[in-house]
């Protein structure tokens, strides 16, 4: 049933400029009622009753989306008290992207999400996510929205190379009763296709270097915190370094950080591994990366502490023009 609701995610081609336009009154009234709605359905979805009560609230969450999405120019719409949806903007406003999960009783997770592009007429161009995670046995892959892997997205990194824009997303995975995941990967669009994943993490500035990768992942201990997201102030992705506690690299449920730190550098249209990013002891001021508040208790879901505990982002009043 979910698969086939999934299906009305239809989308409806466009092209051309960018604009800023708002919904009419009536659309912003429409919106409103329909955000109502969903922030109640949201809230079934996350702390429901039971696999069926909460996959009944998706259910009738994804259509109910769909309708709202096509009022007219809907992306200048925020859905900014759908607390448990994360609702993510590049920084040229060319899209955004919802994601949302779905817990079950034995611990498991299912994510569901839609990316809306911002079209020039305000009609709707929607491409749905199916979240394929449980199927891919090769992490390291290139997919489409209908293979994705499924996570929650915190954060979209863009970059410009040879006249192409480079959308790189970071996100959350739940996972499972004894890890979690935190993911990296790229998002290009191939005639006007969204595309997950492609050589872009490259390991070649490693003491011993490593083939490229298409994703990275890490995967670590439930009850433990890892960061990964970017750093303005050092203008790279930084992570933890993890070690199993345990010293059983094959159990990645045993994995911690050590309190050192990774990262990738942008250079040359790759995200360039770098093996340890402070060398010394950091200065006074600086601080190292404070790990994402990100794990499985629902009230970091339910109260957001930070940008990352899916705090809906505001679109901009307008379109960053891309750089020449």
């Amino acid at each position: 049933m979910v698969k086939k609701l999934l299906l009305s995610l239809s989308f409806i081609a466009t092209c051309g400029c960018l604009h800023a336009q708002k919904p009419d009154a009536p659309g912003y009234t429409s919106l409103r009622k329909s955000q109502d709605t969903l922030q109640r359905l949201s809230q079934e979805v996350f702390g429901g009753k039971g696999n069926e009560g909460r996959e009944k609230a998706v259910e009738q969450f994804i259509p109910t989306l769909v309708r709202a999405l096509k009022t007219k120019y809907s992306f200048r719409f925020p859905f900014d008290s759908l607390k448990t949806v994360s609702i993510q903007y590049p920084q040229d406003s060319t899209f955004r992207i919802f994601t949302w999960a779905l817990e079950r009783e034995t611990g498991f997770y299912r994510h569901y999400g839609a990316i809306q592009m911002n079209t020039p007429d305000g009609q709707l161009k929607l491409f749905p996510l199916f979240d394929a995670s449980d199927f891919i046995t090769n992490t390291d892959t290139i997919t489409g929205n209908k293979t994705w892997y499924g996570c929650l997205y915190y954060n979209i990194i863009q970059r410009h190379y040879f006249n192409q824009e480079y959308y790189t997303l970071i996100g959350w995975d739940a996972n499972n009763p004894r890890s979690q995941k935190k993911i990296l990967e790229m998002l290009t669009f191939k005639n006007g296709a969204p595309v997950f994943g492609g050589p872009f993490f490259s390991f070649s500035e490693d003491s011993v270097p490593k083939p490229m990768r298409n994703r990275f992942l890490m995967e670590y201990k439930k009850e433990s915190t890892a960061t990964l997201n970017y750093n303005k102030e050092l203008d790279m992705i930084v992570f933890d370094h993890l070690v199993s506690e345990s010293n059983e690299p094959a159990k990645k449920y045993t994995y911690v950080s050590d309190m050192d730190y990774e990262g990738f550098k942008w250079k040359a249209g790759k995200w360039v591994h770098v093996d340890k990013v402070f060398h010394d002891a950091i200065p006074q001021g600086k601080g190292a990366p404070v790990p994402i508040p990100l794990d499985q208790k629902k009230k970091n879901m339910t109260q957001p502490k930070s940008a990352e505990d899916f705090e809906p982002a505001t679109p901009p009043k307008q379109p960053s023009r891309k750089k020449q």
